[in-house]
């Protein structure tokens, strides 16, 4: 198959902050972009050449989408099977329907990995509050449970430390179907991008570490402070299940490391992924080009850190006093800082990211955390 070369369309079905820095390295490689979101003056569509607005249901303007691309991927995997079979018929979706199918849905994702002998946290289909009660005595507690489809940031998700809160708990869920898992007492959360190119060649960025905050990833570091067996053995596995999917574009998995030094596979993201926004100032190639040039057929490129790294997220909370003092962060050397261009900040919202590059990681995390602390307002701090 003839490789899409520069100058071609490339289709994103999403609009967000993924779908821009998407579209600013498809740019830079001479290509042209075209973005499908329901929101207008997207992030994604501010730097596209083309930005159509449409809800991600509606058939007729994927269509017509499609029709004016070379190639379609995505930034978002929560769009409807009917609307990617529908693109499918038209242009070539990199990564496929099968693998959206499986990662948009928790509990087809947890068979899947189980079935493939990927270890996962134990977990349950529960479909009913009693259902839910039963799991919970089969499971023991604490567990956590969540949406089965359509979730992510956290978003479904509630932890159970008590039968007596399954009701409250089911009934804050908000879906029909859900997924309980064991609550895994873990020693680090772990991150691994891995991208698979259409001949199967695959190519994984260095392991990061992550910190939540609220569910939501606060801060990653690159390369995490893991032995370089377990860092083997996350590729390992990140390459083994982009391999079992067949994935043609990234999948970023997130892990959990025990105290006993195994891994468990937590969650997928077949695009790219937050935890891995440092590739874009600290990577020989980004995990933006390196979706490009697998979803193109292009060789993959060299995904090697060039220094140490740390991302801290910036949310909407950061403006609720105004706009923050910008010239604050950018007085500090080595941090970078990237706004995603969206026009309201609401709290828990995702505004953009600061990256700090230094000889160390800890050094990298300890300078983009001073940074981002300059911008938080006196009373916070």
């Amino acid at each position: 198959m003839s490789p899409i070369l520069p100058g071609a369309t490339i289709g994103i079905l999403g609009g967000g902050q993924l779908g821009r820095m998407f579209a600013i390295a498809a740019r830079r490689m001479g290509y042209r972009v075209h973005a499908l979101d329901p929101t207008p003056d997207s992030p994604a569509g501010q730097v596209a050449d083309e930005e159509i607005r449409a809800a991600y249901d509606d058939v007729e303007a994927a269509r017509y989408f499609a029709s004016r691309c070379d190639v379609v991927t995505m930034e978002f995997e929560n769009i409807p099977s009917r609307t990617v079979d529908a693109v499918a018929e038209l242009r070539p979706v990199r990564p496929s329907a099968r693998v959206l199918h499986v990662c948009q849905h928790r509990l087809r994702e947890k068979r899947f990995l189980s079935e493939a002998g990927f270890a996962v946290a134990e977990f349950r289909p529960v479909a009913s509050e009693a259902e839910l009660t039963a799991a919970l005595a089969e499971l023991g507690l604490p567990c956590v449970l969540k949406t089965a489809g359509f979730g992510y940031d956290g978003k479904g998700q509630v932890r159970i430390d008590s039968l007596a809160q399954a009701g409250d708990a089911w009934q804050a869920m908000g879906d029909p179907h859900g997924v309980l898992e064991r609550f895994v007492p873990f020693e680090r959360e772990l991150s691994v991008i891995c991208a698979r190119g259409l001949d199967g060649t695959t190519c994984c960025f260095d392991v990061a570490e992550n910190d939540h905050r609220r569910h939501i990833l606060d801060v990653s570091v690159a390369p995490a402070p893991v032995p370089p067996h377990i860092a083997a053995q996350a590729h390992r596995i990140a390459t083994g299940i982009a391999d079992a999917l067949d994935v043609v574009g990234l999948l970023a998995v997130e892990m959990f490391l025990l105290p006993d030094g195994r891994l468990l596979v937590n969650e997928l993201a077949p695009r790219p992924h937050n935890s891995g926004h440092w590739s874009f100032d600290a990577c020989v190639t980004s995990q933006f080009e390196q979706q490009l040039r697998a979803v193109c057929g292009l060789p993959l490129g060299d995904a090697s850190l060039t220094r140490p790294a740390a991302i801290a997220n910036l949310l909407g909370d950061l403006w609720r006093t105004g706009e923050p003092r910008w010239d604050l962060v950018l007085a500090i050397p080595g941090v970078k800082l990237h706004l995603y261009g969206k026009a309201e900040a609401r709290p828990g919202r995702k505004m953009g990211h600061l990256c700090a590059s230094a000889e160390s990681a800890t050094v990298a995390r300890e300078t983009v955390l001073r940074a981002r602390d300059a911008l938080q307002p006196l009373a916070a701090r």
